[in-house]
């Protein structure tokens, strides 16, 4: 009997040898890549509701700022006392203050006002006034009291100034209102503004009768 050969082993084929296919580790790219998109759409989520809460501020106050600005008038100034002596002040000064809110459908909430006064440019009253709600097309009066004393440098031509005005007896003070408001259109009310009411050329004489001074309209800045 003739050789019989043997056929081909474990699947080669003319002597050739094919490896088994090899199963590589999965490559860590794609982790790093899944934690940069995630900041970058957390980041990207964080400044589009930074700007659509600005622009609904913005248009919060757009709609709902009054169409007639508020008026503040000084009606009546009364100066029983304003002496300095030894680089202190003593004062004893009231003033009635109107505030007209001249629109229709728009209430004010005044939730923070404090009254200030000066001389030259230094502070020597203060005043925090009760918080209050105005309505529509309504006038309020603030009664202001300035009484006390309080340290007061008066150097050089501040100080000239003062003289000249104890001889004439009619003193330049200026008051001014810090406030802290919203605006409420029915139900809907906006978020605080910050105004504030200087009256800066208040000429107020000296032990006389209540006068509003040379110029009692005040500027109200936002």
């Amino acid at each position: 009997m003739g050789d019989q050969k043997q056929g081909p082993l474990n699947g080669a084929s003319n002597g050739t040898y094919i490896p088994p296919p090899k199963h590589g580790r999965r490559s860590g790219r794609g982790s790093r890549c899944g934690c940069c998109c995630l900041l970058k759409f957390l980041l990207t989520v964080i400044f589009t509701v930074a700007m659509l809460i600005g622009l609904f501020i913005l248009i919060v106050w757009l709609i709902f700022r009054p169409i007639n600005r508020v008026k503040l008038h000084v009606t009546d100034v009364v100066l029983t006392q304003f002496n300095h002596t030894d680089n202190i002040l003593r004062f004893n000064l009231a003033a009635n203050i109107s505030i007209r809110n001249p629109n229709k459908k728009i209430g004010i909430h005044y939730d923070r006002i404090e009254a200030k006064a000066f001389y030259v440019d230094q502070r020597f009253g203060y005043q925090a006034l009760t918080p209050f709600y105005q309505g529509h097309k309504n006038t309020s009066v603030l009664n202001v009291v300035f009484k006390g004393q309080q340290p007061l440098t008066l150097q050089g031509e501040d100080l000239t100034q003062f003289n000249q005005e104890k001889t004439s007896g009619l003193y330049s003070i200026a008051l001014e209102l810090s406030m802290r408001i919203r605006f409420k259109v029915g139900k809907v009310k906006t978020v605080r503004f910050r105004p504030k009411m200087d009256c800066d050329d208040l000429k107020i004489p000296l032990n006389k009768s209540p006068v509003a001074g040379s110029n009692n309209k005040c500027e109200l800045k936002f």
